[in-house]
């Protein structure tokens, strides 16, 4: 076995046939920083003709999850001290991290167990094969702070059956294994006691040109989602054309959830709202994921440039944590026409492939 530093916030080492990449920040449940996508991005370049790696194997250390998303906190320094290219840099780097995983030559094996959301579905979303666990918590919770979902979620949000994709987009609502699953987040159930064993087995047991047959052997059956009983009222009701109109619908639900969705909805950020609706369906349409990031990235950009927002949400959930956050506009009703409009025609200054 080779391993890297102790000290470092991503462990990087191999084990027979298997190349492992450790997210190892577990204070902060992997949190993802640029040096954390610098290194996962150079040991990927480094095992792309290295015959000895023949599987890679994407996780976390901790009890806690494997990635609680990105450094938020961060974020909101950069975006208030005017350093906004640093932004745009790590997006460009990031984003260019989850189209690397999608298209890798090699079999990537992404074990989502714990707390996994917005930059880590960015890293386990994409790959070839996605493990998620009983103790699996999956999320794009980007509306929460005034923001929309990035890292390739749209893509993921919009091939979700039915309307589920703008429900769990829209609320940012947590997904358990089960879910995940059925929903097209991931792809087997391993109970988190198995785990180590299956990494020895792809490590030393897999034929590599077949690490799925190897991941089958520890695959479970979950107890069964619950979420096949709310699909009528949510694809009726977030199928509508704006948030407003979704907003009625839901009130005229007779289900008990249905009533929850409409005042959560309403304490959210009306234009990331919008913009996240928009960049949805937009992504429904699209080709690859790669287009999808594109539309992500103009989205981004325009909150951390033009609209104050995201900046706000922050402040209000991360930082001085009030949960009091004046949004802009502070209504449903006052959205204009077409909401998204703005943030889907923003032109960056640089482009991002």
């Amino acid at each position: 076995m080779t391993e890297s530093s102790a000290a470092s916030r991503v462990l990087v080492r191999t084990e027979g046939a298997l190349g492992r990449l450790t997210l190892n920040r577990p204070e902060a449940i992997n949190a993802l920083d640029p040096g954390m996508i610098q290194q996962l991005t150079e040991a990927l370049e480094r095992w792309r003709d290295d015959t000895d790696v023949q599987i890679v194997v994407i996780d976390g250390a901790g009890d806690r999850g494997m990635c609680a998303g990105g450094d938020v906190r961060a974020l909101h320094g950069q975006i208030v001290a005017g350093r906004t290219e640093e932004t745009a840099e790590f997006f460009r780097a990031e984003y260019a991290l989850n189209a690397m995983i999608a298209e890798y030559p090699k079999p990537i094996v992404s074990i989502a167990d714990g707390i996994t959301m917005g930059g880590g579905v960015g890293l386990s979303g994409h790959a070839a094969i996605r493990i998620v666990t009983e103790r699996s918590q999956l999320a794009m919770p980007e509306t929460r702070i005034g923001f929309t979902p990035d890292v390739g979620g749209t893509w993921l949000l919009g091939r979700m059956p039915g309307r589920f994709g703008e429900y769990f987009g829209l609320t940012g609502s947590t997904m358990n294994g089960a879910d995940a699953v059925l929903l097209g987040f991931a792809d087997h159930f391993v109970p988190s006691d198995r785990l180590d064993a299956l990494r020895e087995a792809l490590a030393y047991r897999a034929d590599p040109t077949g690490p799925a047959e190897i991941v089958l052997l520890f695959d479970e059956t979950p107890e069964p989602s619950a979420l096949p009983a709310s699909r009528e009222w949510i694809d009726r009701a977030f199928s509508s054309d704006t948030i407003a109109e979704t907003v009625s619908r839901l009130r005229a639900e007779e289900a008990a959830d249905a009533a929850a969705t409409a005042d959560l909805l309403e304490s959210l950020a009306p234009t990331g709202l919008a913009v996240t609706l928009d960049a949805v369906r937009e992504a429904r349409r699209l080709p690859n994921l790669r287009a999808a990031l594109e539309g992500e990235y103009r989205r981004v950009m325009w909150f951390v440039t033009q609209h104050p927002d995201l900046v706000e949400g922050i402040r209000a959930q991360v930082v001085d944590k009030d949960r009091n956050p004046k949004w802009n506009p502070a209504t449903i009703a006052e959205l204009p026409s077409d909401a998204g409009a703005d943030a889907r025609d923003f032109v960056p200054q640089r482009s991002l492939f």
